[in-house]
C-alpha cells in the first residue's frame, strides 16, 4: 500500500463517507425513536403482516414489530441500510478507479515511483475503510439509540454486532465486484452504470427468490442471499459459512481487480 496516496484519497473521500455515516446514524436513531410508539400497536401490525402472502414479508425483510431488534433488523437493516451502502459501493468504487482513468488523472499517479498494483491496492483500501467507517458509526448510533430511547433493554449487543458485521461483509463483497468493474473500465459513466446494474441485479435475484418457492434457486446466484439480518436477530442463522463466503467473494474480487489492472492496457 502507498501510505501517501491512501491518506490523500481518504481525505478526498472522507467528507462523503462522513455524510453517509451520519445520515445512516440519523436514520437508525429515528427508528429507535419511533419504535416505542409502534410497539403500542405491534400486535395489530404483526397481524396485518401475517395476513399478507408469505413471500411478501420474506421479500421485504418484515421481521415483526414485537421487539425493537425485530423492527430495526427488518425496517432498517433489511432495506434502507442496504440501499445506502449499495450507493456508496458503486459511487466510490467508480470514482477511485474508472474516473481517474477517464479524466487522465491515473497517468499522474502512475508517473510517481509506485506500481499499478500498489495504486489499485491502496484505492481498494480506501473503499473498505469507508464502508467500515459507515458501519462503525451506524453501530455506535444503534447502541446510543437503544440506551437513549429504550434504556438499553431491548437490544442484544452480541446479535446487534453480528448484524452489523454481516452488513459490512455483504458490501465488502459487493464493493469488491464494483471495484473489479471499475478497474477494468476506461469510462466513468459506463463503469457506474454497469456496477449499478450488477448490484441491483444481485438484489433483484434475491428479492425474486424470496417471493416464491419456485424461484428460490435465484437466490443462490446472489451474495445478498447470505445476508439475513432477521434470522441473525432471531438466532436462526449459522454465521460461519455465510461470513466466510462473503469474505471470500470480496477478497477474490479485489485480488482479481488488482491483478487485471496491473496487466491491462490503459489509455494514458
Amino acid at each position: 500500500m502507498n501510505a501517501t496516496l491512501y491518506k490523500q484519497m481518504l481525505q478526498v473521500h472522507l467528507k462523503g463517507f462522513l455524510n453517509y455515516a451520519f445520515g445512516s446514524a440519523f436514520y437508525i436513531l429515528l427508528m429507535f425513536w419511533l419504535y416505542p410508539g409502534i410497539a403500542r400497536n405491534a400486535k395489530a401490525i404483526d397481524d396485518l403482516v401475517a395476513s399478507m402472502p408469505a413471500g411478501v414479508g420474506k421479500a421485504f425483510s418484515l421481521n415483526g414489530f414485537g421487539s425493537a431488534e425485530a423492527f430495526i433488523s427488518g425496517e432498517y437493516y433489511g432495506l434502507l441500510l442496504v440501499l445506502i451502502l449499495a450507493v456508496v459501493s458503486v459511487q466510490v468504487a467508480t470514482r477511485l478507479m474508472a474516473k481517474l482513468v477517464d479524466q487522465g488523472s491515473m497517468a499522474y499517479l502512475l508517473a510517481t515511483p509506485t506500481t499499478r498494483a500498489k495504486v489499485a491496492f491502496t484505492q481498494a483500501g480506501v473503499l473498505v475503510t469507508g464502508l467500515a467507517l459507515i458501519l462503525a458509526v451506524t453501530t455506535a448510533a444503534g447502541f446510543l439509540g437503544s440506551a437513549w430511547f429504550l434504556n438499553g433493554e431491548e437490544v442484544n449487543p452480541a446479535k446487534f454486532l453480528q448484524m452489523n458485521a454481516a452488513a459490512f461483509l455483504l458490501f465488502f463483497a459487493v464493493g469488491g465486484v464494483a471495484f473489479l468493474i471499475s478497474s477494468l473500465s476506461n469510462d466513468e459513466k459506463k463503469a457506474a452504470g454497469l456496477s449499478g446494474a450488477v448490484t441491483f441485479g444481485f438484489f433483484s435475484l434475491d428479492l425474486l427468490g424470496k417471493l416464491s418457492d419456485s424461484l428460490d434457486w435465484m437466490r443462490a446466484l446472489s451474495p445478498f442471499s447470505l445476508y439475513r439480518p432477521g434470522e441473525i436477530i432471531n438466532g436462526q442463522m449459522a454465521l460461519t459459512g455465510p461470513f466466510l463466503l462473503l469474505a471470500g467473494i470480496g477478497l477474490a474480487a479485489f485480488a482479481l481487480a488488482i491483478i487485471l489492472f496491473r496487466k491491462r492496457d490503459l489509455p494514458l
